[in-house]
């Protein structure tokens, strides 16, 4: 067993499984997928710390490993399942949901990270995710997973769900921060507040400065 396979072992055992994420697939695809591969070669040994980790040369980080894995789990993906991952920098998100059987698109508006993205699911050896620059056609996912935070409501994500399709997201900043999950029924999307995180802010979702006199 290599040192990123024994890192990778703990990170399952003592992060995941002590931060209530069950499901045998996620923690299958966490204890499969090589997460180092999806950071800098310079910044590998800080992969499976309990840490979001920036991309150089972005505007976008990975979330630590327990929130993406939580919030994946609370997609309850299917084999099959169509999903997204949004801002998903390099794309480990997106990784783990392919392992779970997912055929998954990764939409990464930023050029930087795409390019990231395009390296990092070759390094790992990752099938059947295809990388979109622009906004996907709407009504194309079962699952979305937004992998950053959003201080304003992801709206136009919302369109990109089939029926009873799931969408979940890190809304707010900080200490205020909280994962949401929302479902769409008919034409109507709700959402629940699911449990307390923070996640790096996405800067398209960011809240305009306030006017001060």
């Amino acid at each position: 067993m290599d040192d990123f396979t024994s890192l990778r072992r703990n990170m399952v055992d003592c992060q995941l499984r002590t931060y209530d994420v069950t499901d045998r697939a996620v923690l299958a695809a966490a204890d499969s997928v090589p997460r180092e591969d999806f950071v800098p070669a310079d910044l590998a040994h800080l992969a499976y710390l309990d840490r979001s980790i920036a991309l150089p040369g972005t505007g976008r980080a990975l979330m630590t490993p327990m929130v993406i894995a939580r919030m994946i789990q609370l997609l309850d993906l299917q084999p099959g399942d169509a999903a997204l991952e949004y801002a998903g920098g390099t794309g480990y998100g997106a990784a783990l949901m392919a392992h779970m059987g997912a055929t998954v698109t990764l939409w990464e508006p930023d050029e930087a990270a795409r390019a990231l993205a395009q390296a990092a699911l070759a390094r790992a050896g990752v099938q059947g995710v295809a990388i979109a620059s622009a906004q996907p056609a709407a009504a194309s996912f079962d699952a979305i997973l937004v992998s950053g935070a959003c201080e304003t409501t992801p709206q136009n994500l919302f369109s990109l769900l089939r029926g009873e399709g799931r969408l979940i997201v890190v809304e707010g900043a900080g200490r205020s921060a909280r994962v949401k999950l929302y479902r769409k029924s008919a034409d109507a999307v709700a959402g629940r507040p699911v449990f307390d995180a923070a996640a790096p802010i996405l800067t398209e979702f960011s809240r305009p400065p306030a006017f001060v006199f």
